[in-house]
């Protein structure tokens, strides 16, 4: 009897610590925390700490959740900032750093940009009225409707894109490029075209 007792001694610890195990990556470091400080109290107290963990948790997850939610604001109301870029100075850029251009073939603000023209330049789409950024001029910026509703920034009358070869903030790729039947040019401040 004592040597099946010994036997399932360690059974019953093992099976304590997996429980204990299970509790604690279920509740993160926190819950471990609070479940040492809870010891005295018992079972209630776990569920406290559990929360606790839980709430820190939600604070962690908060940053996320922000900031996806700005990034849908920003989406509706659609930033256009100045930024300086090598060889160019300050011109417009994106809510994400990235050069805007414009499009020779355009039709004053008119888009002319469809299908696989769109695909490498990328319309700058807002549903709310653009905003400036870091010294871009209000005044000059607007929309035009595109064939398919949605709404492109302008600026200074200009449609604006960005350029699928531009990986990161800084660069400017398209500027005096030829491509889809035009020229494409970043803008500066006051509207005009870049280095063009």
């Amino acid at each position: 009897m004592t040597r099946s007792t010994y036997a399932f001694a360690p059974l019953a610890i093992a099976a304590a610590l997996a429980i204990g195990g299970c509790g604690s990556s279920g509740s993160g470091s926190g819950g471990a925390y609070g479940g040492g400080g809870g010891s005295s109290s018992g079972s209630g107290e776990p569920t406290s700490a559990g929360s606790e963990s839980g709430s820190a948790g939600g604070a962690y997850a908060a940053p996320n959740e922000s900031t996806t939610a700005s990034e849908g604001s920003s989406g509706e109301a659609t930033f256009v900032s100045l930024a300086s870029v090598p060889k160019l100075g300050l011109i417009l850029v994106d809510s994400r750093g990235m050069t805007l251009y414009d499009f020779h073939k355009d039709k004053g603000t008119k888009s002319t940009c469809y299908g696989e023209c769109a695909a490498v330049w990328p319309p700058l789409l807002t549903s709310g009225a653009p905003q400036p950024s870091n010294g871009a001029a209000v005044s000059k910026l607007g929309t035009t409707k595109r064939s398919d509703g949605t709404l492109q920034v302008t600026y200074a009358g200009h449609p604006l894109y960005s350029y699928v070869a531009d990986k990161k903030p800084g660069e400017a790729n398209g500027n005096d490029f030829s491509s889809f039947g035009g020229q494409w040019y970043a803008l500066e401040r006051n509207g005009e075209e870049a280095g063009g």
